[in-house]
């Protein structure tokens, strides 16, 4: 009975968040489509995992007589018999939505700080004759290039390296090539040979160098829009079908909203403070990207159980309604958030700093 009642909204949740990775691998290049088809893979195997998988064990238990316990002594406290009254303060979640609305806006104007994606830059393969600390080697052409964070790649081991670096690319004067390359230099000393001169580096050391035209541009932004625009009809008309009521759809669509003002309001507003990069690059699209699944995933789940209890309590207020469903689901939506969040905490805490602006935004 449990798996019957739970398959539509799994089912549910993990359509739309589907739909959307489709439409992104069909419109999107590069990082894009990459992110997208990694999406639609996840997607698929936790469908698998969720309607097969767990079910197989839960019988299994079952079988040989087992209980299995679904609830432990905290949550039987906070969540078994939650009636925490929400509709009752909407009225505030109104004034703090109309912020985060005003902050997505003000964004805009407020600008980025766009990654070597956005503005092309300079690319060098640097072999440096031993292994080296990439996170020390970021941190160091960071302070040379004043404060721009270089994209770093290992070639092989952590002996040769591909730095990517946006500095003076807009500048196109003479002479320009060689004051990079030589604030490259200045950056590495720490792991070059002492006293080394610039011609040594810019034969031995540097083993090729290029300019990088941007990766993303206009036929990529276009086609991020026409994702955008076709992902939020085909989650709109979807909604509908499935619901039969346009306000589902139109709430579905405003959550999904509302959660990417936030993002890109952290990405804004933040960059000047915190001590890490937080640039429009291909960490930024695939935070964002990931927002808007989990945004629609939870968003769909506790729309289903509203739909589930207005036809167990026909005559019951709207309200009372709500209020019930989104009780009724708090506990698998915190659980689900905090395993994601305990996940995301780890990354942001020992990853490395190219993934501190995503695990920041998630």
């Amino acid at each position: 009975e449990g798996y019957k009642r739970s398959l539509p909204p799994v089912l549910d949740a993990h359509v739309t968040t589907l739909l959307t990775a489709i439409i992104l691998f069909y419109f999107g290049l590069g990082p894009v489509k990459g992110f997208a088809t990694t999406q639609i893979i996840g997607i698929l195997l936790s469908l698998f995992c969720g309607i097969l998988v767990s079910r197989w064990i839960t019988e299994w238990f079952t079988s040989k007589k087992k209980h299995l316990e679904y609830f432990t002594g905290v949550s039987k406290k906070v969540f078994k018999h939650a009636k925490f009254k929400f509709i009752e303060y909407r009225k505030y979640a109104y004034v703090v939505s109309m912020i985060v609305l005003a902050l997505g806006i003000a964004a805009y104007f407020n600008g980025f700080d766009q990654g070597v994606e956005f503005k092309g830059g300079r690319s060098y393969k640097i072999n440096f004759k031993k292994k080296v600390d990439v996170e020390q080697v970021r941190k160091d052409l960071r302070n040379t290039f004043d404060g721009e964070s270089p994209i770093i790649k290992t070639i092989g081991d952590n002996s040769t390296l591909d730095i990517t670096t946006s500095y003076m690319i807009t500048n196109s004067g003479q002479g320009v090539d060689s004051v990079v390359l030589t604030r490259l230099m200045s950056g590495l000393k720490n792991h070059l040979p002492p006293g080394i001169s610039y011609e040594k580096f810019d034969k031995e050391y540097k083993q090729e160098s290029k300019t990088v035209l941007p990766s993303i541009s206009d036929d990529l932004l276009n086609g991020a829009k026409k994702a955008t625009v076709f992902a939020i009809i085909i989650i709109f008309l979807y909604i509908f079908i499935r619901f039969r009521d346009w306000r589902y759809s139109l709430g579905t669509v405003v959550a999904l909203l509302h959660d990417v003002l936030v993002t890109l309001a952290v990405f804004s507003f933040a960059r000047t403070v915190v001590p890490f990069p937080l640039e429009i690059d291909q960490h930024f699209i695939a935070a964002l990207l990931t927002v808007i699944g989990f945004s629609m995933n939870d968003t769909v789940i506790v729309f289903d159980r509203i739909r589930e209890d207005s036809r167990l309590m026909p005559n019951s207020p709207r309200g009372e309604i709500i209020n019930r469903a989104i009780n009724e689901t708090l506990s698998r939506t915190v659980m689900t958030s905090l395993t994601v969040f305990l996940t995301i905490l780890i990354l942001f805490l020992v990853g490395g700093e190219t993934t501190k602006g995503f695990a920041f935004a998630m």
